[in-house]
C-alpha cells in the first residue's frame, strides 16, 4: 500500500475539508506542501494541519519534488492553470468541482491530463456520501428496478467567498456552483453509461444583487427515457438543504443528508459556536452534523481515489465525468435563455451507444392487460384492466 505526499492548492473551506479527509481515513497519506495566494492563510493552514511546507507560488508547490499528487481546491477561474501545471509536472491530479467554468474549459483540462498520461480524478464528493453509496448499492442490485426519475436538491444562503458571486470568475451562479453536484448525483443513479440528451431549465435572480442566477430548476432527459430533476438556490433560509429522491419500477429511495440527520439541539445561542456548514443561526433549534467531512463524502471520495491510484485503476469519477457535467450545465444556461428544451452537446460520448428506451412487460389477467392492482380498505382486491384490442379500461373487484 502506497503512502502519498500531497500538494494541496487552496486553503479555504474546501481545503479544510480536504485536509481532514486526507489526514484521516486511509491514515498513511499526508499534505506535504500547501499553496495559498495569501501568505498569512498558507502559514496558518500549515500550522493547523501540520504541513511542513507552505508557499504563495502555485507553480513551485506543484513542482515540489517530494509530492506525487496535486489536489486542486482553488477557485474555478484558476482550475485550468493548475491542472495544466500538474499535468506538465507528470503528477496525479485531483480537481474539485466544477471541473471548468464551461464545457470547453473542462475539455481542455481533460485533454491535458490524458495527453500527459497522468492519473486524474474529479472530486464530486456528494456521490460518495455514506447514504448515497448505500442507496446506489441498492439501485445496482436491482432493488428499485429500472430507474425512472431522480430528483436532487441543494439549497442554502449562498457561498462563503467573494469570487463565487463574480459571474466571470465562477462561470455562472447557483447552477455551476451547486447544479454540478445535483447533475452528477442524477447521472450516478440513472447510470453514467446512459447518454443525457436534452435539458429544460429556468433561472432567475430573485434575492441577491448579482449578475448570475441565485435560483434554478432544471429537467434532464436521458436516452432510455429516464428523467432527472434538480433544484438549486442561493437564498434558502434555515441552513443547507441536501436531499435526493430516486424512483424506480420496483421501489424508491429518499435521502436527507443535512437538515434532518437525527441530531437535533436547542440552544439560547450564548456560546455563539459553529454548528454546521451554512447553518444560519447559532440559537434556537439546531441540526448539527456529527462528522461533516464524512457525511459529505470526502472520506470515501479520497479513499476511493487514492486506492484506485495505488491499484492502477480508473476512479469512479474522472475528468471525463467533470466534462459531461459541464456540458449539461452549459445546456442548462442555453435553455434558460431560450426557454426551450436544449440538446446536451458532447464532443465525445464514452458511454453506451443507442440505449433502448425502457419497457415494462405488463402481466395479463383474463386476456386483459393489468394496469394496476390495489388492496382496498376491507381487504378487497381491485384491478384496473385494459382491453388490448379496443383500449377500453375497466375495473374488477375481488372479495377478500
Amino acid at each position: 500500500m502506497s503512502a502519498h505526499k500531497v500538494t494541496l492548492l487552496g486553503t479555504g473551506l474546501i481545503g479544510t475539508f480536504y485536509a481532514s479527509a486526507l489526514h484521516g481515513k486511509r491514515g498513511r497519506d499526508a499534505i506535504h506542501t500547501v499553496f495559498s495566494r495569501t501568505a498569512d492563510h498558507a502559514e496558518a493552514f500549515a500550522e493547523e494541519w501540520g504541513v511542513p511546507n507552505w508557499t504563495t507560488d502555485m507553480e513551485a508547490a506543484i513542482r515540489d519534488a517530494d509530492t506525487d499528487v496535486v489536489v486542486v481546491g482553488v477557485p474555478n477561474f484558476v482550475h485550468e492553470e493548475a491542472v495544466r501545471a500538474a499535468a506538465d509536472a507528470g503528477k496525479a491530479v485531483l480537481c474539485t468541482k466544477p471541473l471548468g467554468r464551461t464545457a470547453a474549459e473542462a475539455r481542455r483540462m481533460l485533454d491535458a491530463v490524458e495527453e500527459a498520461g497522468v492519473f486524474h480524478g474529479y472530486l464530486e464528493d456528494l456521490v460518495y456520501t455514506p447514504k448515497t453509496i448505500k442507496a446506489l448499492n441498492s439501485v445496482q442490485s436491482g432493488a428499485l428496478g429500472d430507474i425512472l426519475w431522480v430528483r436532487s436538491r441543494e439549497a442554502h444562503g449562498g457561498p462563503h467567498s467573494a469570487w463565487f458571486w463574480d459571474v466571470e470568475k465562477a462561470g455562472g451562479g447557483a447552477i455551476v456552483d451547486m447544479g454540478c453536484h445535483t447533475i452528477e448525483i442524477i447521472r450516478t443513479f440513472v447510470g453514467k453509461d446512459i447518454r443525457p440528451t436534452e435539458v429544460m431549465c429556468w433561472t432567475d435572480t430573485l434575492v441577491h444583487p448579482i449578475d448570475a442566477e441565485d435560483h434554478a430548476v432544471g429537467m434532464l432527459r436521458f436516452e432510455n427515457g429516464a428523467v432527472g430533476q434538480f433544484e438549486v438556490s442561493w437564498a434558502f433560509r434555515g441552513g443547507m438543504d441536501l436531499r435526493d429522491e430516486v424512483s424506480g419500477t420496483e421501489g424508491s429511495v429518499r435521502l436527507n443528508h443535512w437538515l434532518r440527520t437525527g441530531f437535533e439541539m436547542f440552544t439560547s445561542g450564548e456560546s455563539e459556536g459553529y454548528v454546521a456548514e451554512k447553518a444560519e443561526s447559532a440559537s434556537g433549534w439546531q441540526f448539527p452534523v456529527g462528522d461533516e467531512p464524512h457525511a459529505l463524502g470526502y472520506d470515501h471520495m479520497f479513499t476511493e481515489m487514492l486506492d484506485a491510484l495505488d491499484a492502477g485503476e480508473t476512479p469512479r469519477e474522472t475528468f471525463y465525468d467533470g466534462y459531461v457535467v459541464n456540458a449539461i450545465v452549459d445546456a442548462c444556461y442555453r435553455s434558460a435563455e431560450s426557454g426551450q428544451w436544449t440538446p446536451v452537446e458532447l464532443e465525445e460520448w464514452r458511454g453506451a451507444e443507442e440505449t433502448p428506451r425502457m419497457t415494462v412487460e405488463a402481466p395479463e389477467v383474463d386476456g386483459k392487460t393489468l394496469i394496476k392492482e390495489e388492496r382496498m380498505p376491507g381487504g378487497n382486491l381491485k384491478r384496473i384492466l385494459k382491453n388490448p384490442e379496443t383500449g377500453e379500461v375497466t375495473e374488477t373487484v375481488a372479495d377478500a
